[in-house]
């Protein structure tokens, strides 16, 4: 299977969110929700202080434009009101503040998409020492803004790609996008080896808050996600920038998960619905992870073990299960990266190459194994394993 990836570029959001803000605001929103006294200390276990948007939270909680009270004004006038009553009843309106729509929301997070987009592709191509002109494929992945044309054919055109380029979008990866582009990448340039595959992973996961939300599921998005673009090359060849060799990937899907976390899109905009169950179920997966890396290192089992291990599992509990369950030989330390990238916020599929960028700066040495993890709404994960360079 034999692929190469060159070092991610990674661009956060650059409108620092600090939960006390985030606190701040929902406090003053549902101050009797019945989960009300519990905000600061969900808000504690989280570990997360700050995290980046690529829009600020004003954004998130300004009221909607309120729809055409003028069309309003005038239908209640056809039906007997007096002008001043309909100048009363219209006034009572504008008060109340409405909330934003789909458009109102969703559309200046697609702008900020496409642009922070843009900017990690021409880092990861910088990294790698090619030019847009060298990308044979390209593969994008954005879950939380919906388009068509989609991520792929604007960046086609932003960077500019030849008019041959195979374009590959997938907008419904979300946080499984990191591992599972990597998995893709990795097919094409094993039928390719003078393939180049750029891949694009940008996610503004802040269109998830959704201020009205009175659910204690809700407050918990609220806290968790972070917006981030991230950009990497896959060739079928080493190159002098390569950074990691992959050498095999692995998919798994749950049944009967569907309903464990989705999105859905309702009058005012995106929403992520979680189920409570959803960490036992993702812990299903790593169970899995396990027994595939334990056939795979059989004839080894005493002294294969990775060197670090980048997982974007969701959440801390899942951390603290795969800690716990992995082999008792295994070091310790290897979710090192995980947490850090974590205490920022919930990257999704962009996380894994977050994670993957802070063990190259630090320094990981040539020769450590690695495998990469990742579980997303379905349930479905996927992981690679391979060696750095």
């Amino acid at each position: 299977m034999a692929a190469y990836l060159c070092a991610p570029a990674v661009i956060h959001g650059e409108h620092s969110v600090e939960t006390r803000e985030i606190v701040e605001e929902v406090h003053g929103r549902h101050p009797h929700a019945p989960w009300a006294p519990r905000i600061d200390g969900i808000a504690a276990s989280t570990g997360i202080e700050s995290r980046g948007w690529m829009l600020p939270l004003e954004t998130a909680v300004a009221p909607g434009g309120g729809g055409d009270l003028a069309t309003a004004r005038e239908a209640l006038v056809r039906d007997g009101f007096t002008e001043q009553d309909a100048d009363r009843v219209i006034a009572a309106l504008e008060a109340v503040p409405a909330p934003q729509t789909v458009q109102e929301r969703t559309a200046p997070a697609w702008e900020a998409v496409q642009s922070y987009g843009e900017r990690a592709a021409r880092g990861a191509l910088q990294i790698a020492g090619l030019d847009a002109a060298d990308v044979d494929c390209l593969i994008t992945s954005n879950s939380t803004t919906p388009a068509l044309p989609g991520l792929d054919v604007a960046l086609a055109n932003r960077l500019p790609l030849r008019g041959d380029t195979m374009l590959l979008p997938a907008t419904q990866w979300a946080c499984v996008a990191g591992t599972r582009s990597l998995a893709l990448a990795a097919d094409l340039v094993a039928a390719d080896p003078d393939r180049v595959v750029l891949v694009v992973i940008s996610e503004a996961l802040s269109t998830t808050y959704q201020p009205a939300d009175d659910t204690l599921e809700s407050l918990i998005v609220r806290l968790l996600f972070a917006d981030t673009a991230v950009a990497a090359v896959v060739t079928g060849r080493p190159r002098p920038e390569s950074v990691l060799r992959l050498d095999a990937a692995w998919h798994h899907t749950l049944p009967d998960t569907r309903d464990l976390h989705r999105l859905e899109t309702r009058a005012d905009g995106t929403h992520f619905v979680m189920d409570r169950r959803g960490p036992r179920a993702v812990q299903d997966t790593v169970t899995a992870m396990w027994e595939w890396l334990r056939v795979r290192y059989e004839d080894d089992p005493a002294s294969w073990h990775p060197d670090v291990l980048l997982a974007h599992p969701g959440g801390t509990r899942v951390l603290e299960y795969m800690e716990q369950t992995m082999p008792d030989a295994w070091p310790s330390g290897l979710l090192e990266y995980s947490r850090d990238s974590y205490t920022t916020g919930n990257r999704g599929g962009a996380a894994v190459f977050d994670i993957l960028r802070r063990a190259y700066d630090a320094g990981q040495k040539a020769g450590s194994r690695a495998v990469l993890y990742a579980a997303a709404p379905g349930l479905t994960a996927t992981a690679l394993e391979g060696e750095w360079l």
